[in-house]
């Protein structure tokens, strides 16, 4: 980079290194915020580059235990886990907890990516191996990166975004045979009448793009169809993979 006129400092880019008085808000500027990023990304991929076959489970953090969704998102982990995949969720509490309390009540992995909020959120206590991120984006690579599939919870604007942006990624062809499998008929249906009804009505999107998912209340359909998608892009099911040990 190239200085000139009244762009040039008065002090030496070694001198401010070294120079530790003055004020330390040069941490939170744009530069030394790439170099925290990339530090995301090394501790990410470092956490998760052995994970194995592994599933992404989302959905509201305000659902309560005891609730039906929660025990069915406990119950979908835990065979998850028992056909050999590992689940990752946000580490939070609701739908998160319920699926890392059910990965690790049935032996599985149970993975916690957890996010900086303006409010307390903490990893659950049911995740063996957490990771917290500063930046939603490097966070999101990580669901998609090491998932082959998303299950998707009733939730929030949170879980659409998580949703919506698996879709698109599945849709431009980012990522190939990746299943989306919406939990909960009667919380979808809505959604899904409508982008039949509106979007695909309105040339937004193909009808073709309404297969790109599948709704379902069956907790046995819902690992069927990730073992399909397993099984389309690689050639085996999960259960042929050992044991990830951490």
């Amino acid at each position: 980079m190239t200085l000139r006129r009244s762009q040039v400092t008065g002090t030496t880019t070694d001198q401010r290194l070294l120079d530790t008085r003055g004020p330390s808000d040069w941490v939170h500027t744009d530069p030394w915020r790439v170099l925290r990023i990339q530090a995301e990304f090394v501790e990410g991929f470092g956490a998760l580059a052995g994970l194995g076959p592994a599933v992404s489970i989302f959905g509201s953090a305000r659902t309560k235990p005891g609730s039906e969704e929660y025990a069915a998102a406990q119950e979908v982990a835990a065979e998850l886990a028992r056909s050999g995949y590992a689940v990752i969720t946000g580490g939070g509490p609701g739908i998160m907890e319920a699926a890392n309390r059910g990965a690790c009540e049935a032996g599985g992995v149970s993975v916690g990516l957890g996010i900086e909020l303006p409010f307390e959120q903490g990893m659950n206590d049911w995740v063996d191996i957490g990771v917290d991120f500063r930046y939603f984006f490097a966070r999101k690579t990580m669901f998609v990166k090491y998932a082959q599939a998303f299950v998707v919870f009733p939730g929030g604007f949170g879980t659409f975004d998580e949703l919506f942006e698996a879709l698109t990624l599945v849709q431009t062809g980012k990522v190939t045979s990746f299943p989306v499998v919406l939990m909960g008929s009667a919380y979808w249906g809505g959604l899904v009448a409508w982008l039949r009804e509106t979007v695909v009505a309105e040339g937004k999107i193909s009808p073709k793009d309404l297969d790109r998912f599948h709704v379902t209340d069956d907790v046995a359909e819902a690992v069927r169809l990730v073992d399909a998608g397993f099984r389309g892009h690689n050639g085996a099911t999960a259960e042929w993979y050992p044991p990830v040990e951490v």
